[in-house]
């Protein structure tokens, strides 16, 4: 893994590590049209922003049920007949 350092790029913060992640091309375009205009500045920016709200949904999703809670439906499931 590649991580980078040293002088900031615009709109990134001193002292961030930073890695490369390689993309194919043409959706790299699609992003970079997708982003003309608006307030984000860069490609990377934008595949951060979505990366870490794909990232926290999932944690949300995750955090949806309890173990105890995942025990009751379970109990549930088998009293029905769905599961043995």
């Amino acid at each position: 893994m590649k991580v980078s350092k040293g002088k900031a790029k615009k709109g990134e913060k001193m002292g961030k590590e930073f890695t490369t992640v390689s993309i194919p091309t043409s959706l790299y375009k699609k992003i970079e049209e997708k982003i003309k205009g608006s307030e984000i500045s860069s490609v990377s920016s934008y595949v951060t922003k979505v990366l870490r709200g794909s990232l926290s949904q999932e944690q949300k999703i995750e955090e949806v049920f309890s173990k105890e809670d995942e025990e009751k439906v379970k109990e549930r499931l088998k009293a029905l007949g769905y599961i043995d």
